[in-house]
């Protein structure tokens, strides 16, 4: 597995082609910048049609679907108080198919040290998740943070500080752990914390942490998570990366990142990616992408591995419009069957 890391941070200087990382617009983390300066009340969202072709031995699974279609309200109360809701209404995301509420807190953002959500939001572990989902530089996100970071939104109380012009930005939350539409049912909560550090103008590095009680009704099967991030930015030229470890309990009803699917995990796990793209010119972005998942370190041979390379390019028709390609390889290690994949997927926001 260290060799797996060692070629992971060794692409960063072998790649040369990038991507354009954003912090998101209307606020899609707590705290956002763009939701403090919000008017009184603005209306967002966007829609991602897509369309995926698998190549998949014997049966193929194609369809056309919404990747995600989201609408949500933003504003400000007084001087100091921000708010933000958010409906996803795809029938692919979520298990019953119908629209459900996925963001719905209340800021206080009076001290930029001190600002204080509640409500429902993300949970603010890994720099993949922190990127919004209109934000991201390939279809999907990597497996290990739609995995291991489950879930990834939930309940609870969150303060954090700094902004996108200062070096040192933080986030600590106390969280239910149980998911959105649950109550929580233990009498623990779930600690989580991120922490970023701008270095230089180019280069930032950030860790992650999480410690709490996952399965319902229990107080003493306790799991751990750790996560190291860096996001290089020369000139035109973004490569990020992270590191995700895992250990100790997990409940398999928690559903995974943006519909996916959860899979079942041994006692310690961990998972990487690295991510580079190139901006050619305002529309035109190629991407690559390399990750690997092992739910189970303690079982390398039984078929649940995972790696996986992503090519794509991205094309932009202006800052509301894109248009994504990914081909999907999908590296088997102990099986022989071909499940690669093509995602084609048009974006508007409004």
């Amino acid at each position: 597995m260290k060799n797996n890391i060692y070629i992971l941070f060794a692409l960063v200087f072998l790649f040369q082609v990038n991507q354009v990382f954003a912090q998101g617009c209307e606020g899609d983390i707590p705290g956002g910048n763009d939701s403090i300066s919000a008017p009184n009340v603005k209306i967002f969202g966007y829609i991602q049609p897509q369309f995926d072709y698998n190549f998949t031995d014997g049966d193929q699974d194609n369809t056309f679907k919404f990747k995600r279609a989201r609408i949500g309200v933003l504003g400000k109360f007084h001087d100091d108080f921000s708010y933000y809701f958010m409906l996803e209404t795809s029938p692919f995301i979520g298990s019953s198919g119908d629209a459900y509420l996925m963001d719905a807190f209340i800021s206080y953002t009076k001290y930029n040290w001190a600002k204080i959500s509640v409500g429902s939001f993300k949970q603010p572990f890994s720099l993949d998740v922190a990127t919004p989902c209109h934000s991201l530089t390939t279809i999907d996100r990597s497996i290990v943070a739609d995995q291991l970071v489950a879930p990834q939104r939930d309940f609870g109380l969150m303060v954090l500080g700094g902004n996108k012009y200062t070096k040192f930005n933080y986030w600590v939350a106390l969280m239910n752990g149980t998911g959105l539409g649950k109550s929580d049912e233990n009498t623990k909560k779930d600690f989580v914390g991120r922490a970023t550090y701008k270095l230089t103008d180019f280069l930032s590095i950030g860790g992650s942490f999480r410690y709490g009680y996952p399965i319902p009704n229990n107080n003493k099967d306790d799991r751990t998570t750790f996560g190291g991030e860096f996001l290089l930015k020369l000139n035109k030229l973004n490569v990020q990366g992270e590191y995700i470890y895992d250990e100790g309990a997990y409940f398999l009803g928690t559903s995974g990142g943006c519909g996916a699917t959860p899979v079942a995990l041994g006692e310690k796990r961990d998972g990487a990616y690295m991510m580079a793209s190139y901006n050619v010119d305002e529309k035109f972005q190629p991407v690559f992408k390399y990750e690997f998942f092992d739910p189970d370190l303690d079982h390398k041979d039984d078929g649940t591995y995972q790696e996986r390379m992503t090519l794509g390019v991205n094309y932009f028709f202006s800052e509301k419009v894109r248009f994504q390609l990914n081909y999907q390889a999908n590296i088997q290690t102990v099986v022989n069957v071909n499940d690669d994949a093509l995602l084609a997927q048009m974006q508007i926001k409004f």
